[in-house]
């Protein structure tokens, strides 16, 4: 588990410093691959950084299986440090070794012995899926193979942390999609817990459980992925779902309008249906879609709802656990 607690992190600059981190509070599950995102300039790269003891926090606590880092020093921070594999942002292989040369290295400055060494390379390879690359150069392979390889890399010294700053930046959507596909392994089969700092909202989509949306140096939601977008007023979820298209003409042809939100195969496959056959109501989708987080179906809908049951039956989509918003048409504008 990780938990940061009231971090603070300043910069010098001209005229004072600047406060990248203010006061960030945040914890992620073991074995939870959490999505820290927001603007440009909010703070992601440095809360990774100084998660990761790259940079000093001038206050605040990051603790780690519950061990505060920031009291650490000399070997005992050496020690930590190796529990937290990092990949940096960018290319940052070694040109002058292969692609198994670059994954053995943290551990050849760890000492351990040529066999050990080498079979911890292969099980790697194997699990970014790159055995057949193991001599290549990183000039003979592609961007995502590199990253793919720094992802090994981070892992070799058998962290319960991986920390990815930005991994996929400039990649295409294929490329991006198996370095994801590592990333998700990694958590899968190792045990890792992972944070994952980007400014890409698909990266979220694929395999984030968990969410932190940084601003201006604080953490302004942070929460379950799935509960987050549940919330229609949150920025997790208008970045994530699908869009609600202005429907003000159509809207009135109905006796009520209301946005919803349906998470999980039931919920989306079977409820609204199930809400028209039992109150005799016709049901018309107006706006939104449907999209999917990790595995889990997730759909937002603007639903007009013609019938005299029309309030029933959004009462009832709303017991059944799908979040129910009645839209602004008369006096019925309130949430069910």
């Amino acid at each position: 588990m990780i938990t940061v607690d009231n971090l603070v992190k300043s910069f010098p600059a001209r005229g004072g410093a600047v406060r990248a981190l203010d006061g960030v509070t945040l914890e992620v599950q073991a074995g939870a691959v959490c999505g820290v995102v927001g603007p440009s300039g909010s703070g992601k790269s440095t809360l990774a950084r100084c998660i990761a003891l790259l940079e000093r926090p001038d206050s605040g606590a990051i603790r780690v299986d519950g061990t505060d880092l920031v009291t650490l020093d000399g070997n005992r921070l050496r020690a930590a440090r190796r529990q937290i594999g990092v990949v940096p942002q960018g290319d940052s292989l070694l040109r002058q070794r292969t692609a198994a040369g670059n994954v053995a290295l943290p551990l050849e400055t760890a000492g351990v012995d040529g066999p050990t060494r080498r079979r911890r390379v292969g099980e790697l390879l194997d699990l970014v899926g790159l055995t057949d690359k193991a001599a290549s150069y990183p000039d003979q392979l592609s961007g995502g193979q590199r990253q793919r390889i720094a992802v090994a890399r981070a892992l070799a010294a058998n962290p319960s942390v991986l920390l990815a700053d930005e991994p996929t930046s400039a990649l295409d959507p294929e490329t991006t999609g198996s370095v994801l596909t590592v990333l998700d392994r990694a958590r899968a089969e190792l045990g890792v817990t992972v944070v994952v700092v980007t400014h890409d909202m698909a990266v979220v989509r694929r395999i984030c459980d968990d969410v932190a949306v940084l601003d201006g140096g604080r953490i302004v939601e942070n929460g379950r992925l799935l509960d987050l977008v549940s919330d229609v007023d949150s920025r997790t979820a208008n970045a994530l779902l699908p869009a609600l298209d202005q429907t003000d003409g159509i809207a009135g042809d109905h006796d009520r309008v209301a946005d919803v939100v349906l998470v999980g195969f039931a919920a989306v496959g079977a409820l609204l249906p199930e809400a028209s056959n039992r109150f005799g109501v016709d049901l018309a989708v107006l706006g939104g879609g449907l999209t999917r987080l990790g595995e889990t179906p997730v759909a937002r809908f603007r639903l007009g709802l013609t019938g005299e049951r029309a309030d029933s039956a959004l009462e009832w989509i709303s017991e059944a656990g799908a979040l129910v918003r009645r839209t602004p048409k008369g006096p019925q504008g309130v949430a069910a």
